[in-house]
């Protein structure tokens, strides 16, 4: 069970990082321009980014717990 938590949240983590890096460009080239409200959506996408990271993180850890006590 640990292992399928561990994996769930690797996957999601790389799944919003991805998303996260395409809707930034998506923006940037939809717009042509950087104004306040490109700024505040790259902020947006930048905090789901962090979150993406923390999951892929936390999936490794638990992963790695999971396959050494196995």
């Amino acid at each position: 069970m640990l292992g399928i938590i561990g994996f769930t949240l690797h996957t999601l983590g790389e799944i919003m990082v991805g998303f996260t890096a395409i809707m930034v460009h998506h923006r940037v080239w939809k717009e042509h321009k950087i104004d306040k409200r490109v700024f505040a959506e790259m902020n947006k996408e930048r905090k789901i980014g962090i979150i993406g990271l923390i999951l892929i993180v936390a999936g490794f850890a638990i992963e790695l717990v999971f396959r050494t006590m196995s």
